[in-house]
């Protein structure tokens, strides 16, 4: 007997498929760092997922048993080196808390400063990354030359540009420089001499003045998007009931509809720097239009929410550096607080959480008496993020699979400790 096309005994004969085991990374350009997708599959269809967080072999926190915390330090910033500097901060906090040390209020203000620009820096490659995820090149390439000019500015603090450690125990390993050299990035796109020598201060504004009117071109190219909005909207929603249950945090939590943010809501040791400071959380649902109306297909919780909280961020960030850099020269106090290299750590235990860009970022820290911690802990934003993967993704085609990873901003460091 011949079959034709148009007997439905062909359609039922061909579309018979089985389930397979199929790996999506740590090769994938979605999956970032060493994370592996074990994908079950029936056809397009995901019905499993089970991320491998593979191994780093850095064993960071049975190190940080065996340094003094001032020599812990630059092990915090591997944990997410796009945000060195909020995990240099997060350790100091705790261990600050430890002891009961004060800390000074230029110390706390050129904190501000620098945490807030470094959580611009990473949403900068959280968005650029998610667009290269989605197959889009060319914000990739802006977000880049943007976070390019905040490396520069870390550059003339620290010295370094990418492990950048200058966040400490007490304040800041040195105060802000008075002169620089103005940025070669910075002089090509604001069209100075790049031999001008201005003040780092001075620097930072002028890259806040040209990096503001900036955030519109972005939106323009992602946020309202057809083919942006039609990979991400109404895609991975996740209900905030289920992120509360499992225990998200950030803007993955924010992009959920719930409003807990660690700089206002967090412990007084830490919602004391922004005291003082104007800015909003965004939380989903969005009705701010500043930046265009909200396309009809979003929904809460979904991959486009959670991208476009980082997007607001951004924004928030830029005003409250603003605001720190006019308060800093007039601040009291010194930039730091000396704390020895063999400093004693008292009998106590004390756990603390600070907003980084990914989300809360945690530190659990057992003094025994010794300068190195008996148990030194940290509590990762993106492992919990990372662990609602297989709910979001069941049911699901494969290519929306980079789209519902990307939309949750993880770095691998700071889950394999």
């Amino acid at each position: 007997m011949s079959l034709t096309l148009e007997d439905p005994r062909i359609v039922e004969f061909d579309v018979r498929t089985d389930e397979m085991l199929v790996n999506m990374g740590p090769q994938h350009p979605s999956t970032h760092g060493v994370l592996r997708l074990l994908l079950r599959t029936d056809g397009e269809i995901v019905h499993e997922v089970t991320p491998h967080i593979g191994y780093l072999h850095r064993c960071a926190e049975k190190i940080g048993e065996n340094l003094s915390p001032p020599q812990w330090i630059p092990y915090t910033d591997r944990m997410d080196y796009l945000a060195a500097m909020n995990m240099n901060l997060g350790f100091s906090l705790a261990i600050e808390k430890l002891i009961g040390m004060e800390v000074p209020e230029k110390a706390m203000t050129l904190r501000v400063i620098i945490s807030e620009l470094n959580r611009i820096a990473s949403h900068l490659v959280g968005m650029g990354a998610y667009g290269l995820d989605l197959g889009t090149f060319s914000p990739f390439l802006y977000a880049f030359r943007e976070r390019e000019i905040i490396l520069d500015l870390f550059e003339e603090v620290c010295g370094a540009r990418l492990t950048y450690s200058y966040l400490t125990i007490g304040g800041a390993t040195h105060d802000l420089p008075d002169q620089i050299t103005i940025p070669p990035g910075l002089a090509q796109l604001t069209g100075r001499d790049p031999n001008l020598s201005l003040s780092w201060s001075d620097a930072l504004r002028m890259f806040l003045d040209w990096m503001g009117p900036r955030i519109r071109e972005y939106h323009t190219l992602l946020t309202r998007n057809a083919i942006f909005v039609q990979r991400t909207a109404g895609l991975g929603i996740l209900s905030p009931e289920m992120a509360m249950s499992y225990g998200c945090t950030g803007p993955v939590l924010r992009g959920s509809g719930v409003d807990y943010d660690l700089r206002r809501d967090g412990e007084p040791i830490y919602t004391r720097m922004y005291e003082g400071y104007n800015f909003k959380i965004p939380v989903a649902p969005f009705t701010d239009s500043t930046f265009g109306k909200i396309p009809p297909e979003v929904r809460l919780g979904d991959n486009w929410s959670r991208f476009f909280v980082r997007m607001m961020e951004v924004a928030q960030s830029i005003e409250i550096v603003r605001q720190a850099l006019d308060r800093y020269p007039t601040t009291k106090g010194d930039y730091r607080v000396p704390f020895k290299m063999n400093q004693k750590l008292p009998t106590d235990e004390v756990y603390l959480e600070t907003e980084c860009p990914k989300g809360s970022m945690g530190f659990y820290i057992v003094g025994d008496g010794d300068a190195e911690p008996f148990r030194a802990r940290a509590k990762s934003s993106c492992f919990c993020n990372l662990s609602i993967t297989g709910p979001l993704c069941q049911g699901v085609l494969i290519a929306d699979i980079p789209s519902i990873v990307g939309s949750l901003d993880i770095v691998m460091g700071e889950i394999d400790r």
